[in-house]
């Protein structure tokens, strides 16, 4: 068998793209998860409790990058609180993995916040993983667990 450049590169051509056809398809479960990775993004620009409850599995645990762990009812009234709003939040580079039950979510978090006190804009550029389970037929969140850069 006799092989040329143009055989190489029409086959690496075809494995690339077989090779990236998978990754290009998202589950059901996945695309729905990413349906309530964005909502829970735009219920936390807009400090909607109700929108965050929803969203959220009663057995939450919320931690930050100070390393301050919240249950569901203080992650949502601090959220809420009006002590500061967010002016950005935005998730970059995000990947989902569906594990049965079980979303793992992980992205970057570029966000602007400003405070209600005294108008200082604080950035904050954190990794995130977010765990989500499924119960009956909707995703919640689980836990959440950020990282300082």
């Amino acid at each position: 068998m006799t092989v040329n450049r143009r055989g190489l590169a029409v086959s690496a051509l075809a494995m690339a793209a077989l090779g990236a056809a998978p990754a290009l398809a998202a589950s059901a479960d996945e695309e729905a998860v990413a349906k309530k990775v964005e909502a829970f993004r735009l219920a936390q620009i807009a400090a909607n409790p109700e929108a965050l409850g929803a969203l959220c599995a009663d057995e939450l645990s919320y931690s930050h990058s100070s390393g301050k762990v919240e249950d569901k009812a203080t992650f949502i009234a601090n959220a809420t609180d009006g002590k500061s709003k967010f002016l950005s939040i935005e998730y970059k580079d995000p990947t989902i993995k569906v594990v049965g039950p079980a979303a793992i979510v992980r992205f970057h978090w570029i966000a602007e916040q400003e405070m209600a006190a005294d108008g200082k804009k604080v950035p904050t550029n954190l990794h995130i993983l977010m765990n989500w389970q499924k119960q009956g037929d909707d995703w919640k969140l689980l836990s959440r667990a950020a990282t300082k850069l």
